[in-house]
């Protein structure tokens, strides 16, 4: 397993590795924007896939990471570390461990909230035995001063409505459970940071905040733990499209144009980053 690697993107960094190892390289309050996707612990509450016999398996099943005890207050000091003043977390949990995110980040910040995500698409519930499992949560957490895009009232509901990830945005190989979709990431990290912000990730996954981060021109630091997503994070992030720089913008060239349309994939290089 490499420790680090720095992708072929201009501000862009991503680790392999344990984040509880990795983000000591982060200087201190220098993140703009936390967005994060760790453990849920439903893994004790899952029975499995639900097998078809007309077509493949309804996803139901949690991975193995799943299984390990996730304790939010394990990163209340390291995330105020590297954390602005004036920055914001946004975590996606779930009923069980809202609790104790409210218990340790509420205390520690001027403001704690959480955002309800509605998905339109839920998996199934064929027994009709109970609700769907429609919604998760998203803990929010800032200080006075902090970046907060609204621009009118009916955009600051706590509440955000989306389909799961799916069709082609929805990697096959390697499959993430719980890969959220980039528009939901987008919506964040527009609404808590501005361009040129630095964006953290230490819950990376496939690398679905990093895109939606290079894509509203913000940099990047991701970390993932599993050799296999980071691989498929690393790929992603390296086949984003860039946003036009806004000195080519002006000029209407069609060098422009074609810069808008596609950034060119550099060459990877294999030294690492200075965090």
């Amino acid at each position: 397993m490499s420790p680090a690697c720095q992708l072929p993107l201009p501000d862009c960094t991503t680790w392999n590795g344990d984040s509880r190892e990795l983000l000591d390289r982060i200087p201190d309050h220098s993140i703009d924007l936390i967005c994060t996707d760790p453990p849920y612990n439903l893994g004790m509450y899952t029975t499995g896939n639900i097998k078809m016999s007309w077509r493949s398996d309804f996803n139901n099943d949690i991975a193995a990471w799943d299984q390990d005890p996730f304790d939010p207050g394990e990163w209340l000091v390291p995330f105020q570390r590297v954390l602005k003043p004036t920055g914001t977390i946004f975590a996606f949990t779930s009923y069980n461990l809202l609790g104790h995110w409210h218990e340790v980040f509420d205390p520690a910040f001027d403001t704690f909230q959480f955002i309800v995500w509605h998905k339109t698409n839920p998996a199934p519930k064929l027994r009709r035995a109970g609700f769907l499992n429609s919604c998760e949560l998203i803990v929010a957490a800032w200080n006075k001063g902090h970046v907060w895009n609204f621009t009118r009232q009916r955009d600051m509901h706590n509440f955000i409505e989306s389909p799961a990830c799916g069709g082609n945005e929805r990697l096959k190989n390697p499959k993430h459970p719980t890969q959220k979709p980039v528009r939901v990431l987008r919506w964040l990290i527009e609404l808590g940071s501005n361009p040129g912000d630095l964006v953290l990730d230490p819950f990376m996954g496939v690398g679905s905040t990093g895109v939606a981060a290079l894509e509203l021109d913000r940099r990047f630091i991701g970390i993932e733990l599993d050799p296999t997503y980071f691989e498929a994070a690393e790929r992603r992030i390296a086949a984003t499209t860039l946003p036009l720089p806004l000195d080519k913008a002006a000029t209407g060239t069609p060098d422009a144009r074609h810069d808008a349309r596609r950034h060119p994939r550099l060459q990877r290089r294999s030294r690492l980053h200075q965090y």
